[in-house]
C-alpha cells in the first residue's frame, strides 16, 4: 500500500542499491520518486534482477545522459546519489541549489578514509559488528544479503526528511560505517569502560545458546532470568516435563534466577534438557505452541516459512506489483492512518535557524529495550527533546538485565540502557495510578508533539493513553507504535525481542556458515534496523503535519522491517524458487570475496581483512600484487570455480602481514581491502575521530562514557548529545514542574501518593 504522507515531494535517485533502498521508502511514503541511471553503462542494478524489482517498486526509472540528469537535477526537492560509485550518475550539488542532497559514501565524503573503496563487505569489517558475527574457530563473516545497506537505506531516507523537516537547504554526507555502527548496541563506545573487543559467540547470546537445532530446522530461544523472561521460562520447564524428559535442572524460582550469576555447569545442564527437547520436535509444531502459550521461541524462518504466515497474510505485508508480473510482492513496512479533520489551530513546531534539523520537536516516549529508544535517538541528536516515561518498579529490562554482580549501582549500572538513551530526559510513573496516567495525558496532548511506544499491543489502550483516546482530545498528534509483530493480526500478541525479531524476519537464516546452524548478525539485528524505518515513518508523518495540520497513527512492525530490507531474498524464492542460504562471506558474483588472516598485532591476536575483487581487472591487479603467476585464474568465472584456491592464494599473502600494511598496499591500487575492526578498533578508528563520532559525556553512576552518533552529517551540523542516559526519575522536577506548572507541594504529595513510582 502506497500512503501520502510525502505526496507533495519529489525525489531524484542517482544511485545503486543503497541509494534506490532510500527512494523506495520515500516512495512507500508517497513521494514522486525518479531514478535516473546512465543510459551509455545501464542500470547499475541489472545485474541482481530481484534487487532491481524490489527497489524499483513505486519508482519511476530512467535511462538519461549526464547532462539530462544535471537539466532535470533541480525540478526535484531532494537528490540521493552515491558519489564514489562508478557505475552511477555523478552530478554536483550546484546543479539543484534548492534541493536537499543525501550523499552516501563508504566512510564520508571527507577523512583519512574517504577515498577508500568499499561495499557491503568492507563496510562491515570496519564497524566491529563483522567481527562479532559468526564462530570462535572461523574467521568473522557477514550475512548472504547487503547488511550495511539495509541498515543506510532507511537512514538515508530519515536523513532526507531531516533536511527537508529543518525549514532551509541541507547537504547531507552520510557515511554507511557510522550508521552500521549501532548495530553493535554501542559497545565501541563502551569499549573504554569494559574492555570488551567483541566475541564470536556462534550459536550464543552471551553464556547460553540462542540458536537450537530441530527436526527440520533451527528455533531461537534464550535461556534468561528476570521478569521479562519468567513466564518464557516457567513454561519450557512444563513443557519439557510434560515430554517426559528430566526436568530437574530447569526446576527453580525463575523470577529471582539470573543466567548472569549462575555457574557454567548448571547452565550446560539446562541447555543439554532443552536441546534435546528442541531436537525431536519441528519448527512449526515448536512455533505453533509459541503463539498459543506466547513461549518466546521463533524458528529460523526460510523464505518458505515467511511466505507461509498466517501473520503477514493478515497484515498484507504481501500484495500485487503489476508492473513485474509478481502477486506476491514484499509491499510496505508501515501501516498509516490520518486523521480526516485538521485542527483549526495546528501547533507547528518552532524551529531555531541554527539549530539541529529536528529542533523544537517534542517527543513523549514510552516502552523498554533497545528498538523503540534507538528510533527515538535519531531525533535526540538533531536536537529533538525526547522524554521517556519509566517506573522503577517495572524498569526497562535493558536496566534489570544489568543488576548482578559487579554492578554496585543495580539499576542505574546499565552499559547498555545508557548507550541508547542518551540525551533524553526521564520521568518515572506508575501508570496503575489514576494520577500518574492523568500526567502522562497531559503530556501527550499538552506538551507533545508526537508519542512514540513499543509496548505489547494491549498496553497503551490498558492505560487509557492509545491513539484513539489521545487524538480525540488532540487531532494533530501524531503516534508511532512499534512493536515485534504490529497492533493487528493472529500473532500481534506474541511476546519477543530482538532474538526473536531475527529469526523470524530470516536474518538468522541468511547469516553463518554454510555446514552449520544459523546464527544471526551480531546484536540481533532487528533491534538496529527496525529503528531506522520507524524514525523514517515518524519523520513523514511529522513533515505531513507540518504541511496539512493533520495527524496520524503509525503501526510498524519490527519483523516487517526486516523482511522489507530482505525483499530482494524473498523475490529469489517469489519469482523462481531459489532459496537464498548463509554463504558466510563468499558472493556468487566476486572471488576473491572473503576475510582472510593476518599477522597477530602485538599482543593482539585474532586479526583478519576483507579482500574482494569484483571483476577481472581488480583480479589481475590483486595477482600482480600477490604474486599470483597462474592466468588460468583471470576469468571470473574460473575464480569462483576454484573459490578453494583462490582464498587459499590470498590468505598465504596476507596471513604473515599486518592489517594495514594490507589495506593500504590494496587501497592504494584501487583493490577493496578493509581491516576487520574490533570493538577497540572501532573506538580508536581514525576516520570515526575524524567525523567526530564519539561524543564524550559523564554519567553520575558509571563515569565517563563515549556515546555515538549516528551516520549523517548535515551541511549546517549543529547537533550531538548534551547528556548521557538518563537516572530514573532524574527529570520528573522538570517535567511535572516546568512543563505543567505543578508546584513543590503537588509533586511531593503525587511522590507520596506513589504515582511518581
Amino acid at each position: 500500500m502506497r500512503h501520502n504522507l510525502l505526496e507533495a515531494t519529489r525525489v531524484l535517485v542517482l544511485g545503486g542499491d543503497v541509494a534506490a533502498r532510500a527512494g523506495r521508502v520515500l516512495a512507500d511514503l508517497g513521494a514522486d520518486v525518479v531514478r535516473m541511471v546512465p543510459s551509455d553503462s545501464g542500470d547499475p542494478l541489472a545485474g541482481r534482477p530481484a534487487a532491481r524489482m524490489a527497489w524499483s517498486h513505486r519508482t519511476r526509472v530512467i535511462a538519461v545522459t549526464l547532462a539530462e540528469a544535471a537539466g532535470a537535477a533541480d525540478e526535484f526537492d531532494v537528490v540521493i546519489d552515491t558519489p564514489h560509485d562508478p557505475a552511477t550518475i555523478v552530478l554536483d550539488p550546484g546543479v539543484a541549489p534548492e534541493a536537499h542532497w543525501v550523499r552516501i559514501t563508504p566512510f564520508g565524503l571527507d577523512g583519512p578514509r574517504s577515498s577508500w573503496r568499499a561495499t557491503d563487505l568492507g563496510v562491515m569489517a570496519s564497524t566491529g559488528n563483522m567481527y562479532a558475527t559468526g564462530d570462535p574457530d572461523r574467521a568473522p563473516i557477514r550475512a548472504a544479503e547487503p547488511t550495511s545497506h539495509a541498515h543506510v537505506g532507511g537512514e538515508a531516507a530519515f536523513a532526507a526528511l531531516s533536511a527537508i523537516a529543518s525549514g532551509r537547504r541541507q547537504i547531507v554526507d552520510l557515511s554507511m560505517q557510522e550508521c552500521v555502527m549501532i548495530a553493535s548496541m554501542g559497545s565501541p563506545g563502551r569499549f573504554e569502560r569494559t574492555g570488551a573487543r567483541g566475541r564470536r559467540l556462534g550459536a550464543n547470546i552471551g553464556r547460553t545458546r540462542e540458536i537450537w537445532p530441530t527436526v527440520d530446522g533451527f528455533v531461537s530461544f534464550g535461556i534468561r532470568g528476570g521478569k521479562a523472561r519468567q513466564a518464557s521460562m516457567e513454561l519450557i520447564t512444563r513443557l519439557v516435563r510434560e515430554a517426559g524428559l528430566d526436568a530437574s535442572p530447569l526446576e527453580r524460582d525463575w523470577a529471582s534466577w539470573s543466567q548472569n550469576s549462575a555457574p557454567d555447569e548448571e547452565l550446560a545442564a539446562m541447555e543439554r534438557v532443552i536441546g534435546e527437547y528442541f531436537s525431536t520436535r519441528s519448527m512449526t509444531d515448536l512455533y505453533e505452541i509459541a503463539v498459543e502459550t506466547n513461549l518466546m521461541l521463533a524458528p529460523a524462518n526460510s523464505p518458505r516459512e515467511v511466505l507461509a504466515s498466517p501473520q503477514l497474510a493478515a497484515r498484507d505485508f504481501f500484495a500485487p506489483a503489476p508492473e513485474f508480473d509478481v502477486a506476491t510482492f514484499p509491499d510496505n513496512f508501515v501501516h498509516v492512518h490520518v486523521g480526516s479533520d485538521a485542527p483549526a489551530n495546528p501547533r507547528l513546531r518552532t524551529r531555531g535557524s541554527n539549530d539541529g534539523l529536528w529542533s523544537g520537536l517534542k517527543i513523549l516516549e514510552f516502552g523498554s529495550g533497545a528498538a523503540g529508544p534507538i528510533a527515538t535517538r535519531y531525533f535526540v541528536e538533531q536536537g529533538a527533546t525526547v522524554l521517556r516515561i519509566e517506573s522503577r518498579s517495572r524498569p526497562d529490562f535493558l536496566r534489570a538485565m544489568a543488576v548482578g554482580p559487579g554492578n554496585p549501582h543495580g539499576l542505574e549500572g546499565s552499559e547498555l540502557y545508557d548507550s541508547l538513551n542518551c540525551g533524553k530526559r526521564n520521568l518515572t510513573l506508575n501508570l496503575k495510578h489514576p494520577d500518574a496516567v492523568a500526567i502522562a495525558r497531559r503530556l501527550a496532548v499538552e506538551w507533545a508533539d508526537c508519542v512514540a511506544e513499543n509496548y505489547a499491543p494491549k498496553a497503551m489502550r490498558g492505560f487509557g493513553l492509545d491513539d484513539a483516546t489521545l487524538r480525540a482530545e488532540r487531532p494533530d498528534l501524531v503516534m508511532i507504535s512499534a512493536c515485534l509483530n504490529g497492533q493487528t493480526g493472529p500473532h500481534k500478541d506474541y511476546p519477543g525481542f530482538g532474538g526473536q525479531g531475527s529469526a523470524l524476519s530470516g536474518w538468522n537464516w541468511i547469516t553463518g556458515w554454510p555446514d552449520r546452524e544459523p546464527v544471526g548478525p551480531h546484536g540481533t539485528i532487528t533491534d538496529s534496523l527496525a529503528p531506522r524505518y520507524v524514525a523514517a515513518a515518524l519523520a513523514a508523518a511529522l513533515v505531513h503535519r507540518d504541511r496539512t495540520g493533520l495527524g496520524c497513527y503509525l503501526d510498524v512492525a519490527q519483523v516487517e522491517t526486516g523482511l522489507y530490507a530482505l525483499s530482494p531474498w524473498l523475490l529469489d524464492y517469489i519469482v523462481d524458487g531459489t532459496v537464498g542460504m548463509r554463504s558466510a562471506n563468499r558472493s556468487a558474483l566476486a572471488a576473491p570475496h572473503g576475510v582472510f588472516p593476518c599477522a597477530d598485532e602485538g599482543d593482539v591476536a585474532d586479526r583478519w581483512i576483507a579482500i574482494a575483487c569484483h571483476d577481472d581487472a581488480d583480479w589481475q591487479v590483486l595477482a600482480g600484487v600477490i604474486g599470483v603467476q597462474d592466468r588460468s585464474l583471470d576469468p571470473q568465472a574460473e575464480r569462483l570455480r576454484r573459490v578453494d584456491e583462490v582464498e587459499a592464494v590470498v590468505a598465504a599473502f596476507t596471513t604473515t602481514r599486518r592489517r594495514a600494511e594490507v589495506a593500504e598496499m590494496l587501497q592504494a591500487v584501487g583493490i577493496e581491502a578493509v581491516p576487520v575492526a574490533d570493538f577497540g578498533d572501532a573506538r580508536h578508528d581514525e576516520q570515526l575521530a575524524h567525523r567526530h563520532h564519539f561524543v564524550d559525556l559523564e554519567h553520575p553512576m558509571l563515569g565517563p562514557g563515549a556515546y555515538e552518533r549516528n551516520g549523517l552529517r548535515a551541511s549546517d551540523d549543529h547537533c550531538g548529545y548534551d547528556r548521557p542516559g538518563p537516572l530514573l526519575g532524574q527529570d520528573t522536577d522538570w517535567a511535572l514542574g516546568e512543563l505543567l506548572g505543578f508546584d513543590a507541594a503537588t509533586i511531593e504529595r503525587l511522590r507520596a501518593d506513589g504515582a511518581l513510582d
